[in-house]
């Protein structure tokens, strides 16, 4: 990591004080990190309020663009189905790493989102590992939409990242 910057922190704003950006807030990061003509490295962080885990996985602007299109119609139909948001494969073979999201809404305006990371395979003692994660989150219609709006900027390069903001995870509430 990085001296100086915080990975934890899912705020949008700039100007957070720097005891606000050691919190860590729920919430989805699709940050564009390298570019040429034909493929974008993307990271991928997923938080809740104990746990963080980031990823990176190569994909097309066509992708991303197919991708918000998806997210615009799953937004309009509002539960009718669930929705896969996928990166990258798992497994030593692939390059980078992987990224997997499945979006479901649950009445009254809840979407829970599923999620499954794998980093990049790196030589360990005896073999090649790679380290993983599953995470839930849950969020909101209004935070999707937000999302969705900052994805189609993200895939046309006018973005540099697109947050889906969640809601502090209290599952016994749910």
């Amino acid at each position: 990591m990085r001296q100086g910057t915080s990975y934890a922190c899912l705020s949008t704003r700039h100007n957070a004080s720097s005891n606000e950006n050691e919190q860590m807030r729920s919430g989805l990061r699709f940050s564009r990190i390298w570019h040429d003509d034909d493929l974008i490295e993307l990271r991928m962080e997923v938080t809740d309020r104990t746990s963080s885990f980031a990823t990176t996985a190569y994909t097309t602007e066509i992708e991303l663009v197919r991708m918000h299109e998806s997210l615009v119609e799953y937004r309009d139909r509002l539960g009718d189905y669930v929705m896969e948001l996928r990166f990258g494969e798992f497994g030593p073979e692939t390059a980078n790493g992987a990224f997997h999201a499945r979006l479901q809404f649950h009445a009254p305006g809840q979407l829970f989102v599923f999620t499954h990371q794998q980093s990049e395979f790196l030589p360990f003692p005896a073999d090649k590992v790679a380290n993983e994660a599953r995470m839930h989150v849950v969020s909101e219609p209004v935070l999707l939409d937000s999302f969705v709006h900052q994805l189609k900027g993200l895939a046309t390069g006018q973005r540099a990242e697109a947050v889906l903001g969640c809601l502090e995870n209290d599952f016994e509430r749910l």
